[in-house]
């Protein structure tokens, strides 16, 4: 690829042929040179998994000067790693992940997929994006968030992240209600309450369906990403690796352990 322009990868945990992500790729077009690295199959809520048994395997789908794109077997933070160390001698300049179906608010960002391509990104200095919509709908049409990736792509390009940060962006369902816009938010605290449905199997071993729904602890937080995008607004939150309780620190000291 010739280094022109800036290099976007991008990927996505619901596999290559999702239409968020055909949609992601025509924006990222725009901005630069772009290389895909996304999942062969659907990886959703995946988290930060990688492939440690067992091998991985990459298809070439298209690959020119301005554009490339490899279908792979694996997570979405494998497609991340094989692509930063194997599929381009070019660290890349941005990264972005989705688009997702399904919020990654709140709770959901632990589990996701989607954002922790992204973080894997930003924990290797690139700066790093993910985005999702709340909707489950398999025909949904994404167009709505082009203006707002545009924007977003614009000012990470700009003014880049800080070290080690990633920008995880929900956008709300649109149906009759325009967005309103965008707030820059913390994320909410909350849990999914787990229920195990069980199932039929024909050689009768116990199996089961996880279901379940998302209990947010502070539903009237105004500054929280599910306050934002369930308020109609597109919510941006900044996010870091670092897991440290640091307010526990002083504590546990006491304990002369």
């Amino acid at each position: 690829m010739k280094k022109n322009r800036p290099l976007i990868l991008v990927t996505n945990d619901d596999g290559i042929n999702a239409p968020g992500i055909r949609l992601l790729i025509s924006i990222a077009k725009q901005f630069g040179r772009v290389i895909v690295a996304a999942p062969d199959s659907a990886q959703s809520a995946k988290s930060h998994s990688i492939t440690i048994e067992g091998t991985l395997s990459y298809k070439k789908i298209e690959k020119t000067e301005q554009y490339a794109e490899y279908a792979i077997s694996g997570t979405p933070v494998d497609c991340v790693k094989l692509a930063i160390h194997e599929l381009t001698s070019e660290k890349p300049d941005l990264i972005l992940s989705g688009i997702n179906h399904g919020t990654n608010t709140s709770a959901s960002l632990i589990y996701s997929g989607t954002m922790a391509a992204a973080i894997e990104g930003s924990m290797n200095g690139i700066h790093s994006v993910g985005f999702s919509v709340c909707h489950y709908d398999t025909y949904l049409d994404f167009a709505f968030t082009k203006p707002y990736i545009e924007k977003i792509i614009t000012k990470v390009l700009e003014n880049g992240l800080g070290q080690g940060t990633s920008l995880n962006v929900n956008f709300p369902v649109v149906e009759a209600e325009p967005i309103k816009g965008v707030k820059i938010c913390r994320t909410a605290v909350g849990f999914w309450a787990e229920e195990f449905i069980p199932a039929n199997h024909p050689h009768n071993k116990p199996v089961f369906w996880l279901s379940g729904g998302f209990t947010n602890l502070e539903p009237d937080a105004e500054d929280t990403d599910d306050f934002a995008i369930q308020s109609n607004y597109v919510s941006v939150t900044p996010v870091k690796v670092d897991f440290t309780d640091y307010k526990s620190i002083k504590q546990l000291k006491n304990w002369n352990l």
